[in-house]
Parts: C-alpha cells; sequence; structure tokens
C-alpha cells in the first residue's frame, strides 16, 4: 500500500509565538537568540522573523553577525517554557489524525497518515485540516509537506513557506525533484557538493542520470545513498518513539574568561541543569562529558564512564570538574563550556543499588531542589558552590 507521509514544519516558530503574545511585534523582524550588546554579542540566533530574513539575518547565525545586518531588529532571549507549552499543544493536534507521529524536533515532525484516509480524506486533505486547526487553536502557521516517504515530504514542506502546503504525488516524482538543486540533497554538505559540481552536477536531476557505480567511485558508501535519493527512495518508516541519547547543557560567556572560579561555578551551575533534566526524564547514565572551547574556537571533548549509572547532581558535578581540572590548559581564555550525561540505562532508572541507599542525603537534596525548581522556577534554589560572588 502506497504511503501516505506529511512533514509538518512549524513557521519561524519561537519569533511567531513572541508575536502572537505580543502583537505590536508583529510585521517587525523579531530575532530570537543571545544578547548583541551593540554588535559585540555572543553566542547564535535561535531563529528569526521572516521580516528578519529579509535582512539576511538565519537561524544559527552569530549573534554579533545578525546585528551588524539588522540593528533595527527586536532581540528577545528565548523563552523555552512557553515554547514547550505551545509544542504541545500543536503535537496534541498531530495526533487527532494519526498515532504514527515522529518529533524531530519542538517544531516538527513526521506523521504517516496512510491509515486515516478512511477518517480523515486524503493526504492533502489532512494537511490542510491540521493546518487550518494549527491556525485556529494557536494563531500560528506551519507548513507541510505531503508525499510517499518522509525525505521527499520534507523537501515539500521547505519550499512555499511561509503557511505552505506542497504535494508530491507518487506518479511525479522525479518532475517534483529533479529541478532541485544538489543542495537538497539530505547529507550532502559543502565538500560533497563541490565534488558533484566539479562533475558537472548540479541539480539532482543530472545526479540521477549518473549510474550508482561511478558514484560510489567518486564519492565511496555514500555514493549509493545519493543514488537513492536522487530517485526519490526513502524506505524509512514513521518511528514514534525515538530513544534519547544524551541530555547535555551548554554556555557561552559573554567575554571569553580565564578566571577558573568562574569556569568551575558555571559547570556546577549546568550539572545541576543536566541533572534536574536527568531526574525529570527518568534517566541515569553512566558516561559524564566535558565540554571545553577556548578563545580561538579550537574545542576539546572528555568524558568519564562511571558505575553504576547516575543521575545525581553531587556525582555530575564531581566528574565535571576532575574533567576540568585534567585537561584545562592554564592560563587559556575559555569561551564555552559544556557538560553531559550519555550511556542510558533503562533498568538503571528503575533499580535501587547500593550506592543509592548509601547516598540518600544526596538523593533527598536533588528532590528538594526539584521540587523548588518546578514551583517556581530553575533560578530560584542552586548549590553555593555554582554561585557568583558578589562583586564588593
Amino acid at each position: 500500500m502506497k504511503r501516505i507521509i506529511l512533514h509538518v514544519d512549524m513557521d519561524a516558530f519561537f519569533a511567531a509565538v513572541e508575536q502572537r503574545e505580543h502583537p505590536e511585534l508583529k510585521g517587525k523582524p523579531v530575532i530570537i537568540g543571545a544578547d548583541p550588546r551593540g554588535g559585540r554579542g555572543r553566542g547564535v540566533v535561535s531563529t528569526c522573523s521572516y521580516e528578519a530574513r529579509k535582512f539576511g539575518v538565519h537561524s544559527a547565525m552569530p549573534i554579533s553577525q545578525a546585528y551588524r545586518l539588522c540593528p533595527h531588529g527586536i532581540y528577545l532571549p528565548p523563552n523555552g517554557a512557553l515554547y514547550q507549552q505551545v509544542s504541545h499543544n500543536i503535537f496534541q493536534i498531530f495526533y487527532e489524525f494519526t498515532d504514527l507521529v515522529e518529533p524531530v524536533s519542538i517544531d516538527e515532525a513526521f506523521l504517516d497518515v496512510t491509515g486515516s484516509v478512511r477518517l480523515f480524506g486524503d493526504g492533502p486533505t489532512i494537511a490542510q485540516k491540521i493546518k487550518q486547526r494549527i491556525k485556529e487553536k494557536e494563531r500560528l502557521s506551519a507548513s507541510i509537506g505531503v508525499a510517499p516517504n518522509k525525505y521527499l515530504a520534507k523537501i515539500a514542506s521547505d519550499l512555499q513557506k511561509p503557511d505552505g502546503l506542497v504535494v508530491v504525488e507518487a506518479d511525479q516524482i522525479e518532475t517534483f525533484l529533479w529541478p532541485l538543486d544538489i543542495s537538497r540533497l539530505w547529507g550532502a554538505g559543502e565538500r560533497t557538493q563541490q565534488i558533484l559540481r566539479k562533475m558537472g552536477i548540479n541539480t539532482i536531476g543530472d545526479l540521477a542520470r549518473f549510474p550508482a557505480q561511478v558514484l560510489k567511485q567518486k564519492l565511496g558508501s555514500a555514493g549509493e545513498h545519493f543514488y537513492r535519493l536522487a530517485h526519490g527512495f526513502d524506505e524509512r518508516p514513521v518511528i514514534t518513539c525515538e530513544e534519547v541519547k544524551s541530555v547535555s547543557n551548554e554556555h557561552t560567556f559573554g567575554k571569553d574568561v580565564d578566571d577558573v572560579d568562574v569556569v568551575r561555578k558555571q559547570l556546577v551551575y549546568l550539572a545541576e541543569k543536566v541533572g534536574y533534566r536527568l531526574r525529570k526524564k527518568g534517566l541515569k547514565g553512566k558516561t559524564i562529558h566535558l565540554k571545553l572551547r577556548y578563545d580561538n574556537f579550537s574545542t576539546i571533548t572528555r568524558n568519564m564512564t562511571i558505575s553504576p549509572p547516575t543521575n545525581q547532581t553531587r556525582q555530575i558535578v564531581d566528574v565535571a570538574l576532575d574533567l576540568f581540572e585534567k585537561n584545562y590548559i592554564s592560563g587559556r581564555k575559555v569561551r564555552l563550556v559544556g557538560v553531559g550525561v550519555s550511556g542510558f540505562d533503562d533498568r538503571a532508572a528503575r533499580q535501587t543499588n547500593l550506592f543509592d541507599i548509601l547516598d540518600e542525603k544526596q538523593q533527598k537534596l536533588d528532590r528538594v531542589q526539584d521540587l523548588l525548581s518546578d514551583r517556581f522556577g530553575r533560578h530560584i534554589v542552586q548549590r553555593a558552590e555554582s554561585l557568583k560572588k558578589k562583586k564588593k
């Protein structure tokens, strides 16, 4: 049976939510991300409104560059709690039409509506109904691609943004796909595109004319992958529950720092956030990671594996600090630090072990901190070692 796959992608999600909450922002260039601080800010653009995109601003752009392009833009910090709630509401709309929903990020998902046709109509009809429901309930717009597989649906959703609806019929795949630039190919980075263009391949149609064997010789194992994409092949199913592989948090300092105490305090705070998220998800991990980026953008990552797996803040703090002490180059200025945990074990999350019993005090401390954070916000209580000293 021919599959009917939808890729739903919210339009400029964070910025659109802010414009919805604050009507005075409608029609204005809204940029969500770090504080630009007069063009000397750190960090990157999370997302921006379409009004800001007219000036060349885009997601993942350094915030300082965004400021130079659009100094009159309205720069706002992300409101994570609000975006999560709106995202939850939108995903509930998806589940009104199918149980086969694969989240890709907070603002996009794949839906397999093959089994929903008899109830709600064909693919384009279901897509239109979803768009209408999102507008009615959340006053936001979404762009949707409808196609026989995930790859084609993903491309289609991006072609007529914002508020787009593009349908790829099974007998029109070549007509749809082949005129597109090779930059639309999944996994085709700049290096791959350079190789292809030197071969005279600029469109997906150009690529489709090459035999798979030739592409393997030029691109190695990736050659067959691109050959299949060029012909619109993608058999991957919609996966309803993707396993979480890691939980991490990072911080970019407003100014490069060489004060190790400042770095240590930030690492403790990040470890607190990671521990809180692990406990909320019911996860325990055995590998703790440190990420350290210096002022010249050179980056190191180090990790340590412990046993048994943990979600206790104290253990994450101790390992993160130990990794920092062993790997930090004295005197170097630090731009970014990060802490993460991976190597999850579902059984460990459910079992109580001897270490947990012996460390009951730390568990109680975590529970109290989590309770206060849930009720009053993450900043209401922090460990003393993560607090910055007040200037005298």
